[in-house]
């Protein structure tokens, strides 16, 4: 898409160039870089302190990518995650990209004081810990750790978890269905380690999830806590009040 040679100053300065850039922005592709800030502010005859301005909101906005000294650049879209019953692998799958897991660690240990409470076992129960990194079309998207009861999960230790959903698994081998989970979100900074292996700046912000999902019968099925990337991840939720 052309840039107007100049803004029509119909509107605010600040608010004709957001539009002209949001119009730019769903024309180019992902990665496609856009022209500087003082390209632009040559171009309409605005101070760069006005185009930075506007960079700055479509960055939180999520449109663009700010890269010091490096320009700004469409963002990769981002997928929307509404509930926590659907597995990775099937949410994935359903927007359109193809799931991946790359397994970081995988052992059987005793399970602390804290984990047992979550887990509604008693401290020293052996657990099954997994840390994975989760993909979708090869792009790293998130870490993944979890916590199952080998006693309750027999044999989970010698499955190899690399590109196989947990969730599906669950259901077929051990006739366990995720029916309710409670979850806290916050946002965080990821540490050096997470941010190499997201492929992403310890200055990006990322959500960290931690899920309690829990059979029909009530019986918590798995714990753990996750990060996901920031840039290309969000949350729905649906808000109501009982009729």
């Amino acid at each position: 898409m052309p840039l107007p040679e100049h803004l029509s100053r119909t509107a605010p300065k600040g608010d004709e160039l957001r539009g002209i850039l949001e119009r730019l922005v769903a024309a180019m592709q992902p990665g496609d870089m856009l022209p500087s800030e003082r390209v632009l502010a040559e171009r309409f005859g605005i101070a760069r302190m006005t185009v930075r301005q506007e960079l700055h909101r479509l960055s939180a906005d999520g449109l663009v990518v700010r890269r010091p000294r490096g320009g700004t650049y469409v963002a990769e879209p981002t997928v929307s995650h509404v509930d926590f019953l659907t597995s990775y692998s099937d949410f994935i799958r359903a927007k359109g990209f193809t799931p991946g897991a790359q397994v970081l660690s995988a052992e059987v240990e005793p399970v602390s004081e804290r984990m047992a409470t979550r887990l509604e076992l008693n401290p020293g129960d052996p657990v099954f810990r997994l840390v994975r990194l989760r993909t979708a079309d090869g792009t790293p998207m998130a870490i993944e750790r979890t916590h199952l009861s080998v006693d309750r999960f027999p044999g989970i230790e010698g499955i190899d978890w690399n590109d196989r959903s947990l969730h599906k698994a669950l259901r077929e081998r051990w006739k366990t269905e995720l029916r309710v989970s409670k979850a806290h979100i916050w946002a965080v900074l990821p540490d050096a380690d997470d941010a190499k292996l997201l492929q992403i700046s310890t200055a990006q912000p990322c959500f960290s999830i931690e899920a309690t999902p829990r059979d029909a019968s009530g019986r918590v099925i798995e714990t753990g806590r996750s990060v996901y990337r920031g840039d290309r991840y969000d949350v729905v939720a649906y808000v109501g009040r009982p009729s």
